[in-house]
């Protein structure tokens, strides 16, 4: 028997696919380029707030702008945390952000649930009274907010604000949740009712599982809004004493206008970072799941 030998023979590529990988390196690149440049556009300011936070005011202003601080004191720091009592601040706006994103993602999930999954009258009413809450400025609603806060008794509290902030929140987080719940199989809802699981068992043991990425990011989404919301405590943490109450927002602006021309700046700076801090960490641990497949829950 004879051996018989082949080589694989060179794929040739015509002109006209010879040009379209060009074009699309051409576009690789410049995607590329576009995303380094916005990359340094948002991370430069980032960078600048902490370099100035150990730096003194002569520094700050007279000095390079992305130059190296000539000592790394966490001086600066404890000023902020002790004598500008942000610390006061951060642990108000930490146990704040904490029980209204919670009260947020259980009443909005719930909601989205139902009005995603079951069909009764009023149905479509209901959810677009929801909706129309994204149409609604938040500036326009601070006059009204206030007096039914005052008549209830409710200002300068903690739980007026978290209310609050759990109404502010609701709109987007069904908006999104209802449609991340239509695209969940049926099957498996149908099999649960056949097992004679309840509507409850259903929904926190299957559901909500299997909704993981998209409770995930829409809790970050939530996270992130509260803790950077300044108008809303504004209104709400005001009058004798309110300051004891103040989230972290109000205690940095009150560092820069209480003190006018002789202003901390390093202080102010120090307070930025520890506020911008917990959301870089609160993304970086949670990246990975908002990237979860939508079936995971079911899976296991």
């Amino acid at each position: 028997m004879s051996n018989v030998t082949t080589m694989d023979a060179p794929v040739k590529v015509s002109a006209p696919q010879e040009k379209t990988r060009r074009e699309l390196k051409a576009f690789n690149g410049l995607a590329h380029l576009a995303l380094i440049f916005w990359a340094v556009v948002t991370a430069g300011p980032l960078l600048w707030v902490v370099l100035a936070s150990f730096k003194s005011n002569t520094e700050i202003f007279l000095g390079e702008p992305f130059a190296l601080p000539s000592t790394f004191s966490l001086e600066t720091y404890l000023s902020a945390w002790d004598q500008a009592h942000i610390g006061r601040y951060f642990l108000n706006s930490v146990f704040v952000v904490l029980v209204s994103t919670a009260g947020t993602m259980l009443f909005g999930s719930m909601a989205a649930y139902v009005l995603a999954r079951y069909s009764f009258v009023g149905n479509r009413i209901v959810y677009y009274l929801f909706v129309s809450g994204l149409a609604f400025p938040t500036f326009m609603a601070l006059g009204p907010l206030f007096h039914i806060l005052k008549n209830m008794g409710l200002l300068n509290t903690y739980h007026g604000l978290i209310m609050v902030y759990i109404a502010y929140s609701l709109p987007f987080t069904i908006f999104f949740l209802a449609a991340f719940f239509k695209t969940l199989p049926h099957e498996i809802d149908e099999a649960a009712t056949v097992d004679g699981a309840s509507h409850t068992r259903k929904f926190f043991q299957i559901m909500m599982p299997m909704a993981k990425s998209g409770l995930v990011s829409i809790t970050i989404f939530n996270i992130v809004g509260q803790w950077n919301q300044y108008l809303l405590p504004l209104v709400i943490m005001q009058g004798q004493g309110a300051d004891q109450k103040w989230v972290l927002t109000q205690g940095i602006a009150n560092i820069s206008t209480q003190a006018g021309y002789h202003a901390e700046w390093s202080t102010l700076f120090a307070a930025l970072t520890l506020s911008i801090i917990p959301m870089i960490v609160v993304y970086a641990i949670f990246q990975r799941q908002i990237q979860a497949g939508l079936t995971a829950g079911a899976v296991k």
